[in-house]
């Protein structure tokens, strides 16, 4: 166990909030949250917007693409979204929107790329909210975290994980693959699932300074585990109970 607790990282949808909202992301800040994530996508003019999926259904039943409707055609609708066992309506929300909270609150905002077309999105708004201090890059395997180098080398970024490489190569080669490609495209930490962490791969990333942010941790149990291991990062829906457990340790 390290002598600093993990980052506590707030999911999308935090305490059970709608994703891809700025209620959900205040949520996280308000309860304590260091970092608030949230899944990035672009519409067809360039505006970056809180979204996972590409595909949204009005409430009038019709279906839009955000890659091909301006972010202004997409205000003028309602989408109707899943929220556990009800529907629920809302509108898109953009990133603008969310990351003056994020500057206010003197917090970082974990930016999750769904498409590579979000970078140069992301760092027009970025550099015009003088925000690069407070942002950082997730959803960048090897090719979109080089082209994210390539174009815009003063944005931070994590690698995230080829789960692959740990189903084909032995699990000490996955790590050490997975740090080689990381540095190679500066990244400054390793971004990867829960159930894939051992012991092993922290010890080794922090070897080459790299800290290891996992993601997604909803049981206690799990968490403190990850305490344990030493991991730099954990990213939860349960912000409460981490937030709780971190007040427990006292580290």
């Amino acid at each position: 166990m390290g002598d600093r607790f993990p980052i506590i990282t707030a999911h999308c949808g935090s305490m059970n909030t709608l994703d891809h909202t700025l209620h959900s992301v205040l949520t996280g800040l308000q309860l304590g949250a260091d970092v608030v994530e949230e899944d990035i996508r672009v519409t067809k003019d360039g505006i970056p917007v809180l979204a996972h999926e590409d595909e949204w259904v009005t409430a009038a039943g019709r279906r839009l693409l955000i890659s091909q409707t301006t972010f202004e055609a997409l205000r003028e609708h309602k989408f109707e979204v899943n929220h556990g066992q009800q529907r629920e309506i809302i509108q898109i929300c953009s990133l603008e929107e969310v990351l003056p909270h994020v500057k206010s609150a003197g917090k970082i905002m974990n930016l999750d790329l769904k498409v590579d077309e979000s970078i140069e999105a992301v760092a027009a708004l970025v550099k015009r909210l003088d925000l690069a201090t407070q942002v950082f890059l997730s959803g960048c395997k090897m090719e979109r975290a080089l082209l994210a180098q390539h174009s815009h080398p003063g944005l931070r970024k994590l690698l995230n994980t080829d789960s692959d490489l740990f189903r084909t190569l032995s699990y000490r080669d996955a790590v050490v693959k997975t740090c080689e490609d990381a540095l190679s495209a500066s990244c400054f930490g390793i971004n990867i699932e829960h159930t894939i962490v051992r012991q092993e791969l922290v010890d080794y990333a922090q070897s080459v300074d790299l800290p290891v942010y996992v993601w997604t941790v909803n049981e206690e149990e799990r968490m403190i585990q990850l305490v344990n291991e030493g991991v730099a990062s954990i990213t939860t829906r349960n912000v409460a109970a981490l937030v709780q457990l971190k007040q427990q340790m006292k580290i």
